[in-house]
């Protein structure tokens, strides 16, 4: 059976989910068409749903789905590549979401690894991914490399390898780490087989002079002409203007990371920098508290970052 075609290269910014302050932080999806129109005002391409930053493993089936609809609905309009992220669940629901996905027509399929009975090697997560792949035959899958949360730290040079043709479906990975030996090695296997996207804000301009070109960025959300402009003057060679515009991004992450878990205090930035507010965080992440937004703000206009007010 002939591998499904997958193309898309550059950036996806992985999305918020809009949550209403109330008791059960319910879902507010009616800030997701002005979600997707910013975005798309920015000229960012592609978007991921329900991702670590969008809190997708807090979420009932139900909501996910509801969530990932709302934005099949509007990137029919925007024309941005949409992919869901459907793993971090038991693996009916996994399968039920992967099928879902293709359902409503999601470009691409994100998929965590079992995080319970945890793979410990290639095999393992190549059979599970067989079994989403097999609940989605028309869609492409990638794997979702996060050690820092899974504590599944399979090589993906050794995975990649191990692919071959046993799941049709099977694009490529998110590499969510720093290691970015490990992720060129990846990259480089069967002569650049597979997509790579890295998931490190700090790394991109480090990763582009590796041969990495495509990401998946959660400051992207916040600043994505900086990070955009990072990928264009790594494209054009241009050194050393990438790697000052690196800086400041990085600078960007340490301000808002400070706080708290990643999800939690890049929530907060997100209304400081632009004009959508994606709510608050669901337990078991934490709502931080005011003073975080306040020393937040403070340390972006000593960026000269500009403040949404």
């Amino acid at each position: 059976m002939p591998r499904i075609p997958f193309t898309y290269k550059g950036l996806i910014v992985p999305v918020f989910s809009p949550f209403n302050n109330d008791s059960v932080r319910s879902l507010n999806l009616s800030v997701v068409p002005q979600y997707a129109k910013y975005l798309a005002s920015k000229k960012v391409n592609g978007v991921l749903v329900n991702g670590t930053t969008g809190e997708g493993p807090s979420m009932s089936v139900g909501e996910r789905k509801l969530h990932a609809e709302a934005w099949a609905d509007v990137v029919k309009t925007t024309k941005q590549h949409l992919m869901i992220q459907v793993g971090g669940a038991p693996l009916p629901d996994v399968l039920e979401l992967a099928k879902h996905a293709e359902n409503i027509k999601a470009d691409s399929i994100l998929c965590l690894p079992e995080l319970y009975f945890k793979p410990s090697s290639p095999e393992q997560i190549i059979e599970y991914l067989k079994l989403v792949g097999s609940a989605a035959p028309s869609t492409p899958l990638l794997y979702y490399h996060i050690p820092v949360l899974t504590n599944v730290n399979v090589h993906m040079r050794q995975f990649l390898e191990s692919v071959g043709e046993k799941i049709p479906t099977f694009a490529g990975i998110k590499f969510t780490s720093a290691n970015l030996e490990e992720g060129t090695q990846a990259l480089n296997v069967g002569n650049k087989k597979y997509a790579v996207f890295l998931g490190n804000n700090q790394t991109i301009s480090a990763a582009y002079t590796l041969g990495i070109d495509s990401f998946i960025s959660t400051t992207a959300n916040m600043l994505p002409e900086l990070v955009l402009e990072i990928m264009a003057e790594g494209k054009a060679g241009n050194m050393f203007k990438m790697r000052e515009k690196q800086e400041l991004l990085t600078k960007a992450v340490i301000a808002t990371s400070k706080h708290g878990a990643w999800a939690e205090s890049s929530k907060v930035a997100m209304p400081l920098l632009t004009n959508v507010n994606p709510g608050p965080v669901r337990a078991p992440l934490r709502v931080l508290p005011p003073q975080a937004s306040q020393t937040m703000k403070k340390d972006f206009e000593n960026l000269e970052f500009q403040i949404h007010e």
